[in-house]
């Protein structure tokens, strides 16, 4: 049995549609703005739910009223009042998404199908209003496809409420009518290719005949919809000129308060002053102010306070990665978890970076100050959500109390900061209260750290160059170059005390940086006067070997400071070698097709690392000191170590340089082996720039050469006169 439409009541469906698309999209504009009004909010939410899915379902039941058959048709008012509900259910819904702050492709996919299936439930719950008997047949591959419509409708009218939802975009206007335009040809799409698929078969008979009737209805739906419409606009644009003027007035009352009251905006300009403008948090500054008057409080009632100094661990690792404004957000995050985990009464400050200070008044013995600790540690757990990135970030905390760990504010700080340093070095995510005994190993190790952040930049760090001369005749072969530091306040730092520190803070880099670019800028000067041209050994950690692009970011500094390659050698040692082994490698051979010669450190050093020799394919390798002092031992095992180490190098065609040569029996020893180079005190200290240079302008006389021979000699004669005999290996 086939039916035909009323092409009025078509063009009606049509108008209705896209007249509830532009309210739709109107209301999406309204609901966002008032989402933070409290009931306001919610109420237009429920009556802007209530218009559109009015105007939806309207819409589609005009259609289904233009639907004519040859037999007299009803609609039962139950059935076609649950499709209405559906209707303005599914409406609700769609404002809420609309209106979120992030739609994300996930969020718009789940809320399109969803709102989809919603639409065509409310659909064929209004064709189940029909009550035909025998029931309603559907063609299967248009009411799947009456599904897809649907769904592919309701993402699309999602994506343009949630695009056309500011009203401050240029010819909003129009496009939102271009918009409901569409949207309303695609719901009516949907509609009509659902009513496509509806087959009523021969001798149906609608079962509610003579239930409400279709002449008037039609007229009735479309008035009571338009005028619902029509005023829910005339409403919404109503109440936004009234919270316009609302908006206008507050700002005029605002600027009049502004004017009347000069002396509260500064003091307001005051408050910022002691507050982190980060996080509002009170600043260094408060702090100081509010432990001074803690300090004075304590001395008048006798009871003490105590200061926990906390840092966040790994931080820097987390600004490199996701930049700078997400460490800020991570900050401001970590702040108010972390005013939460304490008491009202206590003060929590934010000194600088990712260092904050908490005051706890009134709070001394550790059973009293244990628990906040094991709290904030505790609430530290959570992960933290920064830009979609969940993040768990732990914190290291050193707790001093007044009077016993300090009497004045600075000494309370620096004390707690030593135990802070003592809390990282046990492992982080822990709590260490100051101890008089940590405080002068870790008072020392703290200075370092501190002190690396403008080593560089007050020029404390400088140069030396340690010589290296070829084993058989004694020339100068090249030198390495030694990075030394003056520290103010501890005097001369060793390289083996601030290099793990550096590598650990990630100092490490820019001090690599600025030994390459230093010792670039002598060989440059030595080349301009006409010096003898020797290659220059400089160290390498793992940390620059890890940083991207490091090969490339070298080659580029050397040529800018007019340096050839091949002035210049990098040693890696044999222990950072084999810690990524397969880093190594590649690096290895990015420098080597640059044009530098690399060397292996520390040879013989623990790593069983025979295998990776030939991988590596280095120019020379260095035996470490200690094979070397073995050379001055009884027995033949410290000569027969040495001998094999060269052996096998040679056979591999590489350079071997033995370092640390402080005996003329080592010298003597090395010699017969045929070591190739050799650096150590008994040849050459390390020389600062001025007295490398006069080596360079001076050859070794023969003369020279001749006095080294005869002390060779004599060191050698007082040796054996302690009669130890070995069997040379040639």
């Amino acid at each position: 049995m086939h039916g035909s439409y009323n092409l009025y009541l078509v063009a009606l469906s049509l108008v209705v549609a896209m007249f509830a698309s532009y309210t739709a999209l109107d209301l999406a504009a309204r609901i966002r703005l008032l989402k933070t009004a409290g009931p306001k909010g919610f109420f237009w939410l429920l009556g802007g739910a209530m218009a559109m899915g009015m105007g939806i379902w309207s819409m589609h039941f005009i259609g289904m009223l233009a639907f004519r058959m040859p037999i007299e048709l009803g609609y039962d008012p139950w059935i076609t009042a649950y499709s209405l509900l559906i209707a303005i259910i599914i409406s609700g819904f769609a404002l809420h998404v609309a209106t979120r702050d992030v739609m994300s492709r996930m969020r718009l996919a789940m809320g399109g199908v969803l709102m989809g299936l919603g639409v065509a439930a409310m659909h064929y719950t209004g064709m189940a209003a029909l009550r035909m008997n025998p029931g309603i047949m559907y063609e299967p591959g248009r009411f799947l496809a009456s599904i897809g419509i649907a769904v592919v409708a309701s993402w699309a009218a999602l994506w343009i409420a949630f695009t056309l939802r500011d009203g401050s975009q240029q010819y909003v206007l129009l496009k939102r009518c271009g918009a409901g335009f569409v949207m309303g040809l695609a719901i009516a799409g949907m509609h009509y290719t659902g009513m496509s698929a509806a087959v009523f078969r021969s001798g149906s008979i609608c079962g509610v005949s003579n239930g409400v009737n279709t002449n008037w209805l039609a007229f009735t739906v479309t008035g009571s919809t338009l005028c619902v419409l029509t005023l829910t606009l005339i409403f919404s644009m109503l109440d936004a000129r009234y919270d316009l003027q609302a908006f206008r007035l507050d700002a005029s009352l605002e600027k009049a308060r502004l004017s009347a009251s000069l002396e509260d905006a500064n003091q307001r300009l005051l408050a910022l002053a002691t507050q982190d403008a980060l996080t509002g948090l009170p600043n260094r500054t408060a702090l100081i102010e509010r432990a001074e008057e803690a300090i004075c409080r304590s001395r008048r009632n006798g009871h003490p306070f105590t200061v926990m100094f906390m840092d966040l661990d790994g931080f820097k690792t987390i600004n490199d990665s996701l930049g700078h404004p997400a460490g800020d957000r991570l900050l401001k995050a970590f702040s108010h978890q972390l005013m939460k985990a304490v008491r009202n009464v206590d003060t929590v400050a934010r000194l600088s970076g990712d260092e904050f200070v908490v005051l706890l008044e009134g709070l001394g013995p550790p059973q009293e100050v244990t628990p906040i600790a094991m709290g904030i540690l505790q609430r530290m757990q959570e992960e933290f959500v920064v830009d979609g990135t969940p993040l768990r970030v732990t914190v290291s905390i050193g707790i001093a109390t007044y009077p016993q760990d300090g009497g004045s504010v600075e000494e309370l700080l620096k004390n707690a900061d030593v135990a802070m340093y003592e809390a990282k070095q046990d492992g982080r995510n822990t709590y260490r209260y100051f101890d008089t005994a940590m405080s002068e190993l870790v008072a020392r190790t703290l200075l370092i750290h501190r002190g690396l952040t403008e080593a560089l930049e007050k020029r404390q760090m400088s140069l030396k160059f340690q010589p290296k001369f070829g084993g058989m005749n004694r020339e100068l072969a090249g030198a390495e170059a030694l990075i030394r530091w003056h520290h103010p306040e501890l005097g001369d730092v060793s390289p083996l005390e601030f290099i793990p520190v550096a590598e650990r803070t990630g100092h490490i880099v820019p001090i690599g940086n600025w030994v390459i670019g230093e010792a670039c800028r002598h060989i440059r000067r030595w080349e301009q006067e006409r010096l003898p041209a020797v290659k220059i050994a400089i160290n390498l950690s793992l940390e620059q070997l890890r940083q991207p692009g490091y090969v490339e970011s070298v080659k580029a500094m050397i040529a800018a400071a007019g340096v050839e390659p091949e002035r210049i050698m990098f040693e890696i040692t044999e222990t950072v070698a084999m810690r990524d082994a397969e880093l190594t490698g590649e690096v290895i051979g990015q420098f080597q097709r640059a044009g530098f010669d690399i060397a292996i450190d520390d040879f013989g050093t623990g790593y069983s690392s025979l295998a990776y020799l030939q991988q590596f394919r280095v120019k020379q390798l260095k035996i470490d000191r200690f094979f070397i002092d073995g050379l001055d031992n009884p027995g033949a095992e410290g000569y027969a170590i040495v001998a094999a180490i060269i052996e096998l190098a040679h056979s591999l065609k590489m350079v071997v340089v033995a370092e640390g040569v402080e005996t003329g029996t080592q010298l003597a020893q090395l010699k017969k082996l045929r070591c190739d180079e050799m650096q150590g005190f008994l040849l050459a200290r390390p020389l600062d720039s001025r007295d490398f240079e006069e080596l360079l302008r001076r050859p070794i006389s023969a003369k020279e050469k001749k006095a080294e021979a005869e002390g060779q000699h004599a060191e050698e004669r007082r040796h054996t006169s302690r009669a130890w005999v070995f069997s040379p290996v040639e």
